[in-house]
Parts: C-alpha cells; structure tokens; sequence
C-alpha cells in the first residue's frame, strides 16, 4: 500500500507517511523518484523552489526519458501484456495494443516526426480523438523530445489556431475525421480552416480513423503509409528532468486562454504515484478513465500515469448515452473493468436514465469509482456509489486542476477503514499541505471555517509556467499570497479536518467540467453586430454543474429581432470556441449594473440569477440603482417563458 515500503524510510501508517512527505519532502520524493522511475542520470538536487518568485525546479541533474518510462521498461518484463484498450465509438468493437506494439508505433512515428524535421525543443500541436495513434503521438514527441500541444477535439477553428499560434507549431498531428456518438466529425477540415491564419505550420500529419478520403494539401502527410516505411527502433532522447514535456491550454479569468507547461520527471512521477495510490491500482487490474486525452485528466489518467505503471488503459472514444445510457456499464463488464473515472455531469445525466440501465450489466470486477472535474452533488455520489458500486466500491471525489498536474486531495489513500464522506475530496495526499486564507491574506488554522484554498510548498507534478508569459503565472498563482499556491479555488474545512472544494474564486465556471473563464465567452458576445455590451456568468445546472447565463446590451442603433441575435451568439460561441460555450440563457437588457467607474457588478448579477436577492448587498457604489430592479423584472420574465436550452 504505501510508496516507501522498501526505500528504507522506516515509516508505517498512513497518517506518519503523510506527516513525513510533507515534513521531510526532500527525503520523500527523492526515495519515490529513485524508487518509481528509471534514470538515465540521476539527479543531484531534490528541489529548488521558491513559491514567492514563482521559481520550480525538481530533480536538477537529472537526465530520462518519459516515453522509455512508460514503454521500454514494461517491453522488458511484460511484452505480451495489454498496454492500451481503445473502447472505439462503435459499440463492441474495442482494439488492444500490448505494450510491444504500442512501442513499435510510437518509435516509428518517433522516426517519421524526426525525418521530416522535428527537433528536440518543437513543439507538436496534436488535435485527435482518443485513440491509441493519439497515444503514440504523445508518446513520440516525448521520445525525441519535442513538447506536445494536445487540444481538445471538440475545439472550434478559431480556438485551435489561437493554440497553434501560441505554441508556434510548426507541424499538427490529427485524423481525416472523428467519430463520436454516431456522428462523422470533420476534424481535418477543422484543421484546414485553423491553419489558415497559423503562418507557422509547414506540414499536417493525416492518419485515417474512417475510410472516407479527404482532400489532401501539399502541407499533408499520410501519416499511416509514412510510418510504415520507418523503423521499429527509435533512439530516445535523453532530457533533462524540466525540459518542457507539455503544454495545455486552460481559460483563465482573462479572455486568452494560457498555455501552463509541465515539465518531464516531477510530472510523471506524481500521475504516476497519483495513480497508483489514489485508485489502488494492482498489477493486472484494467483502468478506465473515461475523459479527452485532451484534457490534463487524460494526460494524466488515460495516459502518463497508468503507462508509467505498467498499466492496462482503457481510451474511451464514446458518449455516455451512445447507443443507449448503458455504455459505460456494459463496457465495464465486457472489458472487465476495475477502477472506473468520471465526471459528475455524465453521472448525473444517468441518474436520469434509472438504475435499470446500470443493473442490466454485470460490475462485479469494479473495486474503485472516480469523480473529477467538479465537485459531485451528495445525490449524484450516493446514487455513484449505491446503484454503480453496489455499496462497495469506494468513491474518491478527486480535487486537482491543469495546474496541479495530478490529483491533490481525495479520499484515498488511507487507512482500509477510514471513512468516506460524500461530496467531500477529504484527504491531501502525499506531500501537499492545503492552507486555507482568509480575507485578509492569513493562514486560517481553525477547522469547522472556510477560505482560499492554497498549497503551502511545491510539488512535482505542479505546472512550471506560462508559456510566452512567465509573469502571468506569477502574478495568477504566487501573488495574490506570497510564498503559497493560489488555486483560485475556495474550500471548507470541516471540523475532522476534511476538505471540501466550494467552487471558484474568479470569474471561471465549470461546464460539464471544462473550465471556461467568462471573459472569454463575453469577448466573444461582445463581437455580435448588433451587441453593445455584455455580462456571463456561471449559475447552478442540475446536470452540467454549471451552466451560462450572458447578459446582453443591445446598440440602440440596430433594429434587431432578439431571437436573430441569439442565433447569431450561440453560432459565434461554438465557432469560436465550442458548443459547451453556448448560453443556457440570454436575457436582453436596456442596461447592467456599474458602479460610477464603469465597472461591471457582476456580484450583483450573480445574486439575481441565484435568487438571493435578500443577500445584494451595498449598492451605493452603483451608478443607477433603479437599474437592479430592472433586472429582477428581465430575469424573473425569462424564466416565466423559457426553458434553458
């Protein structure tokens, strides 16, 4: 059960470990590090950080490669053994890879990106679906040390080009099209459309997930009939432990989204303790987490974490729902599945199906279910955990974000019989110390309270930086308190000492467990003709979490019908960054609430949209008062006639 089991560190029960791993952190990641990764040189300097001048470093001197980690090893003690299951969107038609053939595919894609001139230092823009090619890719760039830019598929055109032109890449990996709940998607002509205004891109790798031809640009490269003229051996690089391994691409509060990077050893090393310890995963056992590679939580639990375990990884293609609301659960018992990882919004739609979908299928080999994303709702764990886990399987509601790189707070590990409270991530693990802050920037050391949730020392799976901009990360995450971890997150801690994440402190909402920050869908809004100004924010969904409700000023110079202006938005959201950016609801109003500055109160708007209109607070700063019952009135008629959409 515990990590340090035979480093020598003399240290038995959980709550000792813990106490050590955040006491004598150096002491204890430096025997995991030794322990748990294979080094072509080892390092000579556990850390050397500074939380205040936002300066992380882990393992200095240190020399490895991560796609040797997560295949070259397993090759040599397990050849045979399962690696990758890709669960494709059809139904009962799942492909396995061992690991000696995923790593024959990625050397050989390692070889091709290397012959058409990707160097050491590139960065690779890969836009995929899950599948195990997607895997490879990744696998590849670590391998000759190129970083990748994984972005979601499901991004429109505009959002991908804004990713390629940040990252400045110069070659793109994806696939003719996607397939995805039944539906063809035209990902290549995504692509097409991106790198048009991406002056950077000199060639498209083409790999073909249906049989339906695309047109093809000299920039285009058959990527499966280029790779099977190279070989199956491919010299991996050796990096240095914080060379750039990744960047991905999260909203922040502002409208650009910011491309955190995480580095090679520190970042491995935690999906992969993460993995192992919070799932309490075995040798042999099949883990399914069933996010987007292009996500962190695919980064970290489809990929890095369980291959660096010698894992067996479930890729998931799919929808909940496709063809029926039994998908996940007739999967689970046709690949045997034992640790099962998903969002609370797609157990939340299931909720609504009924149990008859769950009990139809047999679950006997899950031992543990996963939240991430969003904290889950008491109902949607209890249902998790009664219907899906039979009561016995426990539910770890994990904490962590982009920036973390891997879980930080969840119910597991610890002791076999510590209890699990629902809706709660409960327990730091090793070697993060949770701090919470109050209003005027000090340590709460009371339990039963609430604060700013921030961590107290660095970890190695932390994000490292910005890319193209080191200050924003600085002034983001170490700034707002000096010599601690801004999460950005809120949280309660309970009188036992458990944690509770209570939401966002800054203008991000969380969709369906995207996070998306409200600047950027209002920067978008604001581009519509026929708007003048506009307001988004986040209010409580009974299935996605969270949903968007927008404010809209009209220019009182357009006649415009408001329903064209609706369609016109919810086109534009999707365009320009993706579907789950539409609004749920859009009130028109004559005016918003600001203060004699112009400032938008958006505290005001969120109070309406909540009904808390008891709770409104000072209103002497607004410019108009008179403007708030306005609003009142133009939220109370929306509701009266229409149902989100």
């Amino acid at each position: 059960m515990l990590p340090l089991g035979s480093c020598g560190v003399g240290v038995s029960d959980r709550s000792d470990l813990q106490d050590f791993s955040v006491c004598s952190s150096d002491s204890f990641w430096a025997a995991v590090a030794r322990q748990r990764l294979s080094w072509i040189r080892p390092f000579h300097t556990v850390q050397d950080c500074d939380l205040s001048q936002g300066r992380i470093r882990w393992f200095e001197g240190g020399k490895l490669n991560v796609s040797v980690n997560c295949l070259d090893r397993h090759v040599h003690t397990c050849p045979e053994r399962v690696a990758v299951i890709w669960e494709r969107d059809e139904p009962k038609s799942e492909v396995k890879l061992s690991y000696r053939q995923l790593l024959e595919m990625t050397c050989r894609l390692g070889n091709l990106l290397r012959r058409r001139g990707v160097k050491k230092g590139d960065c690779v823009t890969i836009y995929m679906p899950p599948c195990p090619l997607a895997v490879a890719s990744m696998l590849a760039c670590a391998r000759i040390g190129a970083a990748h830019n994984v972005v979601f598929a499901g991004f429109s055109a505009d959002a991908l080009a804004e990713r390629i032109r940040d990252a400045q890449s110069s070659t793109v990996i994806t696939v003719n099209q996607g397939v995805r709940g039944g539906k063809v998607i035209e990902l290549k002509k995504t692509v097409d459309a991106a790198i048009q205004s991406c002056p950077t891109v000199q060639q498209v790798f083409v790999a073909m997930r249906t049989e339906n031809p695309v047109v093809m640009t000299a920039k285009d490269v058959a990527m499966e009939e280029e790779m099977a003229k190279e070989d199956t051996v491919c010299e991996p690089a050796g990096m240095d432990s914080e060379d750039t391994l990744f960047l991905l691409y999260t909203s922040g509060s502002t409208g650009k989204p910011k491309g955190l990077v995480h580095t090679q050893a520190g970042y491995l090393l935690y999906a992969a303790l993460t993995h192992r310890y919070v799932f309490s995963y075995h040798d042999g056992d099949v883990f399914s987490c069933v996010a987007d590679i292009g996500w962190i939580t695919g980064h970290s639990y489809s990929v890095y974490g369980p291959l660096a375990n010698g894992g067996t990884t479930v890729l998931f293609e799919s929808t909940p729902i496709y063809p029926d609301p039994g998908r996940y659960w007739e999967m689970v018992q046709r690949l045997k599945i034992n640790q099962f990882y998903g969002a609370p919004t797609a157990i939340r739609l299931l909720l609504k199906y009924g149990d008859k979908w769950v009990h139809k299928y047999d679950r006997s080999t899950l031992k543990t279910l996963g939240s991430v994303g969003e904290p889950i709702n008491t109902e949607a764990w209890e249902w998790y955990h009664r219907v899906v886990g039979q009561g016995r399987c426990p539910v770890v509601d994990t904490w962590w974000q982009t920036e973390t790189g891997g879980i930080c707070i969840a119910p597991r590990p610890a002791d076999p019989d510590a209890e699990i409270v629902p809706g709660m991530a409960m327990r730091p693990f090793f070697g993060i110390k949770p701090v919470l802050m109050d209003t005027e920037g000090k340590v709460v050391t009371s339990n039963d309270t609430s604060g700013a949730l921030c961590i107290a020392q660095p970890w190695p799976g932390m994000a490292r930086t910005i890319h193209n901009d080191p200050q924003r990360f600085t002034e983001t995450y170490c700034q707002p308190y000096p010599g601690y971890f801004f999460t950005g997150d809120g949280a309660y801690r309970s009188k036992e000492g458990y944690y509770q994440i209570t939401g966002r402190l800054d203008d991000v909402i969380n969709v369906s467990g995207h996070r998306i920050g409200t600047a950027e869908i209002e920067d978008v809004l604001n581009q519509c003709s026929a708007v003048a100004e506009s307001a988004v924010i986040g209010f409580s969904h009974s299935i996605k979490g969270q949903g968007i409700y927008a404010f809209v000023v009209l220019k009182k110079s357009i006649d415009v019908q408001e329903a064209d202006v609706t369609r016109q938005i919810n086109d534009m959201a999707s365009k320009k960054i993706a579907k789950y950016a539409c609004p749920d609801y859009i009130q028109f109003a004559q005016r918003l609430p600001k203060t004699r500055s112009g400032k938008i109160m958006r505290r005001v708007l969120r109070k309406v949209v909540d009904s808390e209109l008891e709770g409104l607070g000072d209103l002497s700063t607004l410019d108009d008062p008179e403007v708030v019952q306005e609003i009142i009135q133009g939220h109370h008629d929306l509701l009266s006639k229409q149902q989100p959409q």
